[in-house]
């Protein structure tokens, strides 16, 4: 009786760990998977994936040094993955304008996942110095560029609920892109060499 007093208790010991790690970092691995995935559902089923793993390796009592690393190259692999099984998809539904106004999606400036390893390896690495140069962005900027990009949300429905003008929002987005294409263009000149 004692052995199975104890395995209950270190049942419920390894809940609670998978617990903890779930509540500590489900926010910041949402948001590192959704700036990949444009698509919520799928990175909702990415986050929900990298977790169920976890719960496998810990039933299977694999070591993992460092959870919270381990966490985001599992997340990193099946994001991989997904961009392996779908063809090319738009980053984000709502186009970005270039200085002269013309309407470019995000995708287009990227590598394409279906161009093989390479080209795979070159657009994860653009994608997490983006997600660098986005964070370095003044909050204001940076707010109207992921709501625009990365959630899809229009200029209008932000103007609404922020009470800035259309114009404003406009401008600071536009001043966010120009900021992100020259901080971004060595490392994309590197990968998109011929």
């Amino acid at each position: 009786m004692k052995n199975a007093a104890g395995l209950e208790r270190m049942a419920l010991e390894q809940d609670r760990r998978i617990s903890d790690v779930v509540t500590r970092e489900q926010s910041r691995l949402r948001n590192f998977i959704r700036r990949r995935v444009p698509d919520t559902r799928d990175a909702e089923d990415i986050l929900q994936d990298v977790f169920c793993e976890l719960v496998e390796a810990n039933r299977l009592l694999m070591p993992i040094e460092h959870v919270t690393g381990w966490l985001f190259r599992v997340a990193r692999n099946r994001i991989t993955d997904l961009f392996r099984k779908k063809t090319a998809e738009s980053f984000g539904d709502s186009p970005a304008a270039d200085e002269d106004g013309e309407r470019l999606r995000l995708e287009e400036q990227l590598p394409s996942p279906d161009a093989g390893p390479e080209a795979l390896y070159a657009r994860s690495v653009i994608l997490d110095e983006l997600e660098l140069a986005i964070d370095e962005l003044p909050e204001e900027q940076r707010e109207v560029f992921v709501a625009h990009e990365l959630d899809g949300r229009s200029f209008k429905e932000m103007a609404a609920e922020t009470g800035v003008s259309v114009n404003t929002l406009l401008s600071r987005k536009r001043y966010a892109v120009l900021y992100l294409r020259e901080r971004l263009q060595s490392a994309y000149d590197e990968f998109t060499r011929t």
